[in-house]
């Protein structure tokens, strides 16, 4: 019975939780993990608050609205037991993006569609700032059926990660080592942003220079970075790193590499008030793919995971409480623009 009062402790520091929240919400956890099963005695109320403290009152309201629930029971003179390990929870999910953009919107909505109408999702976003990071991870823990999380590259989020019960927990998208051997349905970003520009490479050497727009402490993911360093030294070629396009700057000779979407709209503003003629006169590699890129100016050259199929993997592990490691591949769309 020991796992069952640590399933209680856990709920101590949930903002917001009452002790009776806590009393009830500890014995639904530990029947879903299967700590309790039909059955089985649960201490009595003297053991109660004993183990826990809390007042004589507040234990036999919890076993009470367990009771009514029907998930214990109450034999004369002999304790409560499990008769029931349908808890009959409404399923909630947690899932923590670090932004709404337009991949994030795309993911979530295949995400949705497939999990179906019964499932409730609470969305939140921590916008790679570690200490909203840790707000929103205090304030869900202990209050969800699943939690599914895009982690951020931080010193501190493995431990703030470690609040989370593991079998309850799927990292999305990117991927921060922590410990225990949890689930992951993610993306790889070096390697796949390595073979992606060699695959270009004949291109991009008909163009002058490289242009790449990387903004310190912003989310993209450094590896993307390392990959982009490796390449253009690994086949000579001439690059600029710069912190983000300035508008008006565009320049003809020159492939674009951009990653951010805002950016790409004004560069691509720039090139038709200037006639400059994309594929030709410069070249755009956009790293995400969504719908929009496929219409504007012809098409535009991308790299990016599939994030519907993330979603649907993501979705099967809500469903089916199995465990899931999966890297979703990168795939090259080649457009006009490059």
């Amino acid at each position: 019975m020991r796992n069952v009062f640590e399933k209680i402790q856990e709920l101590e520091e949930i903002p917001g939780y009452s002790k009776h929240q806590q009393l009830v919400q500890g014995f639904i956890n530990s029947i879903d993990e299967k700590i309790l099963v039909r059955g089985d005695q649960l201490p009595s109320v003297n053991a109660m608050i004993k183990e826990t403290g809390f007042a004589r009152e507040t234990i036999v309201k919890g076993y009470k609205e367990l009771i009514e629930r029907g998930i214990i029971e109450s034999k004369n003179r002999m304790g409560y037991y499990i008769s029931n390990t349908d808890t009959g929870q409404p399923v909630k999910i947690a899932l923590l993006l670090y932004a709404f953009d337009s991949v994030q919107q795309t993911f979530y909505k295949a995400f949705r569609d497939a999990l179906g109408p019964q499932i409730h999702i609470d969305v939140f976003f921590h916008h790679q700032n570690v200490e909203l990071f840790e707000t929103i991870i205090n304030n869900i823990t202990g209050k969800y059926g699943m939690y599914v999380v895009t982690p951020m590259p931080h010193p501190r989020t493995a431990e703030i990660l470690k609040k989370l019960p593991i079998n309850k927990f799927l990292m999305i998208d990117r991927f921060e080592a922590i410990d225990g051997d949890c689930s992951y349905v993610i993306q790889e970003f070096e390697e796949s942003s390595y073979r992606v520009f060699v695959e270009l490479l004949d291109t991009i050497r008909q163009f002058d220079e490289m242009v790449f727009f990387s903004r310190p402490n912003s989310d993209l993911p450094i590896e993307i970075t390392k990959a982009f360093k490796r390449f253009v030294k690994d086949y000579k070629i001439n690059y600029r790193i710069n912190k983000e396009y300035l508008p008006g700057s565009v320049e003809k000779g020159k492939v674009y590499f951009m990653c951010n979407d805002m950016q790409t709209w004004i560069l691509l503003k720039d090139c038709k008030e200037k006639g400059i003629k994309l594929g030709t006169e410069i070249g755009i590699l956009s790293q995400d793919d969504d719908p929009v890129k496929e219409i504007i100016c012809d098409g535009i050259t991308t790299y990016s995971a599939d994030f519907e199929l993330m979603a649907q993997k993501a979705a099967n592990f809500v469903l089916n409480h199995e465990k899931t490691q999966e890297v979703i591949p990168t795939v090259l769309k080649r457009r006009n623009s490059l």
